[in-house]
């Protein structure tokens, strides 16, 4: 049966011409698989990014978060960072109550001291009565010692800089008493 032809005259295993095909075909596929492992190896040996050039310098390619995180780190602006994403998150720290009537406004990172202003002297009293517990409650948050105190201010009366009588020079109904 090895010998025979079918009605095409060609024998039924494959010729010379149609095994070297099969056998280049195999080759190539093998070849494209370790080419495809190759690179892939490569790639992860360089990090799976692009790169500038032939070594691994500050210029390559990063994530984008991957760079802020660099730049907070290289600049030392951890502490201000961390305590700007505390002033974001102020009603989820302190309650939605007490949000809408005190306002973080700065951070001294000298002093350690968060500056809060209230629209109403009984807010601030309020919050000058929670302050231990919101600078303990921050510090667990931010970490040990980064806010030492919390300063309240009340609101603020209205500026008396303007007037049809106001004299050059005076400070206002204020300068008068003292």
């Amino acid at each position: 049966m090895s010998g025979e032809k079918d009605s095409s005259g060609k024998s039924g295993e494959p010729s010379g011409v149609d095994l070297a095909r099969v056998a280049l075909r195999a080759a190539k596929e093998q070849a494209r698989a370790r080419g495809d492992a190759a690179r892939q190896k490569k790639q992860a040996r360089r990090g799976g990014g692009l790169r500038s050039g032939a070594r691994a310098d500050g210029r390559d390619p990063m994530a984008l978060g991957s760079a802020i995180n660099r730049l907070i780190t290289e600049r030392g602006w951890e502490t201000p960072a961390a305590v700007g994403g505390v002033m974001g998150r102020w009603p989820q720290i302190v309650g939605e109550d007490l949000a809408k009537h005190c306002v973080p406004q700065r951070y001294d990172e000298d002093e350690r001291v968060l500056v809060v202003a209230c629209d109403s002297t009984a807010w601030a009293t309020q919050l000058r009565l929670l302050a231990p517990a919101l600078v303990a409650r921050l510090n667990e948050d931010l970490g040990h010692g980064t806010v030492r105190l919390i300063k309240v201010h009340g609101p603020g009366g209205p500026d008396r800089r303007y007037g049809p009588l106001r004299a050059p020079g005076s400070m206002g109904p204020g300068d008068t008493y003292g």
